[in-house]
């Protein structure tokens, strides 16, 4: 029975020793081919540098000068004023070279007697803004040229038929301070749909209407140059 029990131990052992030897050269081959991946493969791209300039908008309004103020300035111009007449003005927007795409408006502000003796019309490729008497719009792209717009229809304003001599006399006695005027304001803002406050002409003129608002708190002046980003000029027609 000793003899049966020595016999079984020793067999034991010997499988024991040859079933670890065979896990550990499996471990060892297993290894082995491990091993062999870790030969990594790396590559690197050449960096990007992007390089953030800053976009602009650049506008202007012009006229042709008159002789009857003699003070040199296109932008305040007098004009005489007979019954049934046609008035050349020419007055003009331009968006200059460069400039970013933009909603462009001009804003024709009358005198309060100006309908009693003058008509216009607005040139073509303006929109009335609605619920904003006298503010025209439109949308100007990109481009590497000068834009020119004209705002008055042929260049010109009527002077009504229905005027007469008294009519002129009188306001000859009211003074000059009492001629009829048309003040023509121009305005550019930058135009992107993808912002809520820009994508619309609505949107847009009200930001407008807000940092002059802001501008004229600050100065109290009624008219203010444009600030930057923005343009201004006033024009007026008096007799």
């Amino acid at each position: 029975m000793r003899s049966l029990m020595s016999t079984l131990t020793n067999l034991f052992s010997r499988i024991s020793k040859k079933t670890l030897l065979m896990a550990l050269a499996i471990t060892l081959a297993t290894s082995g081919v491990a091993s062999g991946t870790l030969a990594w493969l790396i590559d690197r791209a050449p960096e990007v540098t992007n390089t953030f300039t800053y976009g602009d908008i650049n506008i202007t309004l012009d006229e042709t000068d008159t002789n009857l103020d003699d003070d040199n300035d296109p932008n305040t111009n007098e004009y005489n004023m007979t019954p049934g007449a046609t008035i050349d003005k020419d007055p003009q927007v331009t968006v200059l070279a460069g400039s970013e795409n933009s909603w462009v408006f001009v804003n024709l502000a009358e005198s309060e007697n100006f309908d009693d003796f003058l008509t216009y019309e607005i040139a073509e490729g303006w929109t009335a803004l609605e619920g904003h008497e006298g503010v025209y719009y439109r949308a100007v792209d990109a481009s590497e040229e000068d834009q020119v717009f004209p705002v008055l229809k042929d260049d010109q304003v009527q002077v009504r038929l229905e005027v007469t001599k008294q009519m002129l006399n009188e306001l000859d006695a009211s003074g000059t301070a009492n001629y009829p005027q048309l003040i023509i304001s121009a305005y550019a803002i930058q135009k992107d749909e993808a912002i809520a406050e820009l994508a619309d002409p609505a949107s847009a003129w009200a930001l407008i209407e807000a940092e002059n608002e802001a501008i004229v708190a600050e100065s109290g002046i009624e008219l203010p140059d444009a600030p930057e980003g923005e343009s201004v000029i006033t024009q007026s027609i008096g007799q």
